[in-house]
This record gives structure tokens, sequence and C-alpha cells, in this order.
């Protein structure tokens, strides 16, 4: 029996007014997939990403997490089910500190009750003990333990990166969607977020899509890659095959030129 996609969506469109978005998108992650999602801007890498995660409901096909139907369902329903995210724009809580703001990611779990939470029961005591071990471990996960207690907004741009990203995994997702997480980045910060990438994709069997505009960081760091032009999807394969699909060259760099992973 082929084993199930962790997130299965299907024929996904979506339209704002008069403009096609995303025009029949479909996606299969398993556990352990380790995909790349790349275009030229306006392409609706974005758009799929929030169709995906349950930030835009798609105006016609499905997305399924583990073989439930969430179609036109809540971001946290989506989160809860396993599906984690980060943003372009880094979205922390600068003012709290660095294990505050990864433990906001386990709090999703958590189930706490109003008035276990207003008298501190023992129940209540015992799940916030778990969120902050969980937390402390993806902190250490991402090479920040040492900034743990630091307040978040007095951390250098790449270390808050690492920051969401961790938050992400105190949510105990099993996809985790990366949108631009090199944006910003310096080739050294770059580099240890490559390594951070495939430490949670092996370590943590975790299935991960990253969206990304560095064409090096995508053709060596994923095993497949989806390439979205005007909406459409125009190719789907092994980074190999991207590089010299005509297709791809002309819509993605607008030259008959090889896209090179080391270029």
């Amino acid at each position: 029996m082929a084993e199930e996609n962790v997130i299965d969506a299907r024929g996904l469109s979506r339209v704002f007014g008069g403009l096609v978005a995303v025009d029949d998108y479909s996606l299969g992650l398993r556990v352990g997939d380790l995909n790349g999602l790349i275009g030229p801007n306006g392409a609706g890498k974005t758009t799929a990403f929030n169709l995906l995660t349950g930030v835009t409901a798609p105006s016609t096909g499905t997305v399924t997490v583990s073989g439930r139907d969430l179609t036109g369902r809540r971001p946290s329903t989506f989160a809860q089910a396993g599906v984690a995210r980060t943003f372009q724009n880094i979205r922390l809580f600068n003012d709290l500190s660095v294990l505050e703001n990864v433990m906001c990611g386990g709090h999703m779990r958590s189930g706490a009750s109003f008035l276990s939470t207003m008298f501190r029961t023992s129940g209540f005591r015992a799940s916030e003990k778990a969120i902050a071990d969980f937390a402390h471990d993806a902190v250490k996960r991402v090479g920040l333990e040492a900034h743990a207690l630091r307040r978040a907004g007095d951390l250098s741009y790449g270390d808050q990166r690492r920051v969401e990203i961790a938050r992400a995994l105190a949510t105990q997702p099993r996809v985790l969607l990366l949108d631009e997480p090199a944006a910003g980045l310096n080739p050294r910060e770059t580099e240890t977020l490559v390594d951070l990438i495939r430490s949670v994709n092996a370590g943590m069997g975790v299935a991960i899509l990253v969206v990304e505009h560095d064409m090096r960081l995508v053709m060596n760091l994923c095993r497949r890659v989806q390439v979205l032009n005007r909406g459409r999807l125009i190719a789907d394969g092994p980074p190999a095959s991207i590089q010299s699909d005509p297709a791809v060259i002309e819509a993605y760099l607008g030259t008959r030129r090889k896209v090179a992973a080391d270029a």
C-alpha cells in the first residue's frame, strides 16, 4: 500500500476579482520529503502557501492533511493538524524572550481551559512544564540555546529567522512550509540555515516545502522542485531536470541559459 501523503492538495485555484492568482495547483508531500517551490515574481507562490495553510480559502480544489479534508478551515485548524509555516516578513514578539516566543507555538497544542489557567491547577502547571521543555528542545535544535532568555528583538536578523523556525517546530508539525527563509541573510547565515533545514528534515522526519528566490539554495537543498508561472504549475521534478527544462528557463530567467545551481 502506498504511503499516504501528509499533505495532499488537488486542483487548487484562487481568483481575486478578475485575477487568477493560482490555477489548478496540486501538491503531495510525504513524511521526510524536502521539496522546493520556485517561480518569477507574481507567479503565485505565496498564494499557494496561503492555500496550503488555511490563510486563504481556495476558489476550487481540496486540501487534506493526513487524510483529513481541511478545505476552507481556519489556519489554527491546519496548525493543530500538523501544518506549520514561517512568513516572508519575520513575525516575532520582540519584547518577549526567545524561549517565550517559541513557547507561543507550544501553547497552540496545550488545550488548557480558562479556569485551569486562571487558577493554575496542577494540570495547567504540568502542561506549562511540558511546553517549556519542548520549547527548550526546539531552541537547542536551531542552535540558540545560549540566547534562550534574550529579548528576541535584540537578536541578529539571521537568528530571528531561526527563532521563527523554532516556534514553528514547537507546534510539533508533520509539515513545515518555509516562505523565503533565506531572505535578507548573508552567505554564512544562509549556510547555517541550510544545515538547519536538513537537520530538521532528517532528524525529525518533518516534510518540508521551501519557497525561495535563491536558486542555488533550492537546487542544492531540495530533492524535488515545483515551478509556478502565472499561477500555473509548469514543471515538477528533481533539480537536474528543472535546471534544463526549456519552459522553466524561459519563464524564470527569460533566457535560454541553463538554470544553474552554482551561479
